[in-house]
This record gives C-alpha cells, sequence and structure tokens, in this order.
C-alpha cells in the first residue's frame, strides 16, 4: 500500500477544531443527489421504454405479414398455408405466429353510434396484453362456441357509448352486404393508447372468418413474435428476403410486406428517441454538479490541511504523492455519496416499482404512473464512469497542494 493511499485514509475530512465541516456534508449530499438523479432518470426512461415497446406490440405484434396484392381485382387477404408455416418453423428466431383478421364495424345505441375495427385477439401474445390492460369484466374464452359472440372494448368505445360489461350491442357489419350481430360485451380494456383504444375492439377469430364468408386459414395479417426485440429489422430483411426466394423459385404465388413493430409504433418510439436526449440532459447537467462541488470540496481540504502539506514537504514527500493524497481523500467522499446515492434511489424506485406510488397523466404520458427498471448493469457503469470523470477532473485542482511552500506554512509553527 503506498503512503498516499495510507495518509489518505488515515486523515480527517473535518476542518481543524471542528467535528465536521459543512463544506464536506455538502459535497457528499451534492454527490449522493446527483447520483441518485441519474438513476431515477436511466430507470424511468428503461421503464418508459419497456411499457411503450410492449404496448405497441401488444397491439401489433413484433413482425407483422401482408398479402399484396397483384392486380386490382385481387384483394388483400392473406392464407396461412402450408407452404407459409414451413418457412415461418424454419425460422429460429420466430418464437410463435398466428392468423389475424380485422373487419369494419358500427356499434350502435339508441342514442349513439361508433365506428370501429373488430379484430382477432388469437395468439397468446394478444391474450396475455388485452388480460393484462382488463380493468372489468373478463377474457372471453373462444374454444367455447357459447363464447363466440363476445368482446372486449376499450374504457374509450365504453364511455363514449355508455356501455359496461354484460351489455349487448348491435354491431353493424359492410362486407358487401350489411349484416348485424347482437354481441354481449365480455370485458373493457384500457391501454391508454388513444390512437389504438379509440378504434379497435377484440372478438373471436371464427366471428370474423364468417363475418367476411373467409375460410379458417384466411385472415388479413399473421402476426409473428420473436426472440430479440433488438434485431426487428434484421429479422424483418431476413422474412422479405425468404419471401422473395420463395416466389423465384416457385413455392409461393403470392407477394408479402413484412412490417416491424417500430415502423407501425413509429410515433411512440420518436417520443422515446425525445426522452433519450432528455436523460442526456441530465446526466450532464448531475455530473458537473457533482465535479464541481466536489472540487470545491477538495480546495477547501487542501486550504484546512496546509500544516500537513508543509510537514510531509519537509520531511521529503514529492509533489505527486502529495497531490495523490487529495485526489484519494476527494474520492472519500466521492464514494461515500456515491453509496448514499445508490441506497436512496434503489429504495425509492423499488418501492415505485412495486406500488406505483407517483402518478402520471395518463392522456400525456400513455401510462398512469411513472414505470421504472432497474437495470443493475446500467447501475454498475453509471458508477463507474462517474467515479471515473470525478477522478479526472480532481487531477488539475490537486496541483494547488502543490503550490503551497513548505517553508511558509512552517514559518509560524
Amino acid at each position: 500500500m503506498s503512503y498516499s493511499f495510507f495518509l489518505a485514509r488515515k486523515l480527517s475530512l473535518a476542518s481543524e477544531g471542528r467535528k465536521s465541516s459543512p463544506a464536506i456534508r455538502v459535497a457528499v449530499t451534492a454527490v449522493a443527489l446527483s447520483v441518485a438523479v441519474m438513476i431515477a432518470a436511466i430507470a424511468i426512461i428503461l421503464g418508459f421504454k419497456r411499457e411503450i415497446r410492449d404496448k405497441v406490440i401488444g397491439f401489433n405484434s413484433h413482425l407483422s405479414v401482408y398479402a399484396i396484392p397483384t392486380d386490382p381485382a385481387d384483394n388483400n387477404l392473406i392464407t396461412l398455408t402450408p407452404t407459409l408455416r414451413t418457412i415461418l418453423d424454419s425460422k429460429e428466431y420466430v418464437t410463435d405466429y398466428a392468423l389475424e383478421a380485422s373487419i369494419p364495424a358500427i356499434l350502435k345505441t339508441p342514442d349513439n353510434f361508433k365506428g370501429v375495427y373488430l379484430k382477432s385477439s388469437e395468439g397468446e401474445t394478444i391474450s396475455k396484453f388485452l388480460a393484462a390492460n382488463l380493468i372489468s369484466g373478463k377474457m372471453p374464452d373462444y374454444t367455447k362456441d357459447s363464447d363466440t359472440e363476445k368482446i372486449l372494448i376499450s374504457q374509450k368505445t365504453a364511455d363514449q357509448l355508455n356501455l359496461s360489461t354484460g351489455d349487448k350491442i348491435d354491431t353493424y357489419f359492410m362486407t358487401g352486404s350489411i349484416r348485424v350481430r347482437r354481441l354481449e360485451i365480455s370485458g373493457i380494456f384500457n391501454s391508454h393508447f388513444d390512437s389504438y383504444d379509440n378504434v379497435l375492439i377484440y372478438g373471436a377469430l371464427p366471428l370474423i372468418q364468417s363475418l367476411g364468408d373467409l375460410s379458417n386459414t384466411q385472415g388479413t395479417s399473421i402476426s409473428i413474435n420473436v426472440s430479440d426485440f433488438d434485431n426487428l429489422d434484421n429479422y424483418a430483411i431476413d422474412l422479405s428476403g425468404t419471401f422473395a426466394d420463395a416466389i423465384a423459385s416457385g413455392m409461393i404465388y403470392k407477394y408479402y410486406r413484412v412490417e416491424t413493430a417500430t415502423n407501425q409504433g413509429a410515433g411512440y418510439f420518436r417520443w422515446l428517441q425525445l426522452l433519450d436526449t432528455n436523460v442526456i440532459v441530465i446526466l450532464t447537467l448531475m455530473t458537473i454538479v457533482a465535479v464541481v462541488t466536489l472540487i470545491s470540496g477538495m480546495l477547501i481540504i487542501i486550504l484546512d490541511k496546509k500544516r500537513f502539506i508543509g510537514l510531509v514537504r519537509s520531511m521529503g514527500a514529492s509533489v505527486r504523492s502529495v497531490r495523490k493524497v487529495f485526489i484519494f481523500m476527494a474520492l472519500r467522499i466521492a464514494i461515500w455519496g456515491l453509496l448514499i446515492g445508490n441506497i436512496i434511489a434503489i429504495c425509492i424506485l423499488w418501492a415505485q416499482d412495486r406500488w406505483h406510488l407517483i402518478p402520471l397523466d395518463a392522456d400525456s404520458y400513455y401510462i398512469d404512473f411513472v414505470p421504472v427498471e432497474l437495470s443493475w448493469i446500467s447501475i454498475l457503469i453509471l458508477n463507474i464512469a462517474t467515479l471515473l470523470i470525478i477522478y479526472l477532473s480532481l487531477i488539475l485542482p490537486s496541483w494547488l497542494a502543490a503550490k503551497i511552500s513548505p517553508a511558509e506554512t512552517m514559518r509560524y509553527e
């Protein structure tokens, strides 16, 4: 162990004649608050990304495959043929897929009406998503014939039409001819995504297929979920290329378009990118605050320890060794601040994640509480980076210790 490090450990951080130095307490507090704010900023942005991503995926799935009409007389229906199943099953990154169908509809009450799209809720992902956002009623079991004509509507639609669970509503479908079904509301969901909640209701795939005169293998799209969301664009390119090769080889005879969830929910992901900019600004400002207060504390320590500097210099200590002593002492303050800040931030964020103590305006933020996600890797990187920046910023002001003359400090002793 170097004697600089030994002295830095043993020396008191307090000013001479005082039990504690206000400047040191301010420095520790500033570092603790700065680190806590930075951890909170990262956790909140990660939480927002998770929540927004999950909601976009819930409505759209990771990838969606659509049929491209080849002539004006052709329709945009897609058929889940054995060949398409073989192609999708051959992709290791595809975790599951399901046929989807949607049809325009009009919900009619004695006093009001509303245009919507009735969309199928087949597939495990959409079922879990709707169940997680259900605020009243229950999920229909579409494996039972008795639930085939039950639907899920959004809270926004229920409020507009004054509906509640258990009500039955006349629903008109335009499929060449007007068809009417009296559907029962099994549950009401609220995702806070008005652009989706305002236009979508959910029902059984067989019901939509019967209304549109479709076979049990026909729909409007195929929803696909993949193993790694971060590689979504690469998977979309690979799947599009596979479809192109299949057409060229004569395996399939229809063109298909692959859409990603990031494209379908582009507006929401652009909003998240703006939040990323805000986080960068917060991290920069908080780092500056921590560095400035630590430099101030370090300068005060140097001035308070002038007698010590003169003593060790007169005993042969080098300028570099003296500088190291005060850098290590300032790092002691930083480490205490980091520990306190981490404890405060993690405790508050854990409580928020568990009990949703801090609410949000869902109309503005799409979520009714502040979401957080504790990423231990991010926290570790943040602490290491902060400590490194602090260390580098302390090198220059440590030169002040070298400017103090041993003769000047010893003259009055």
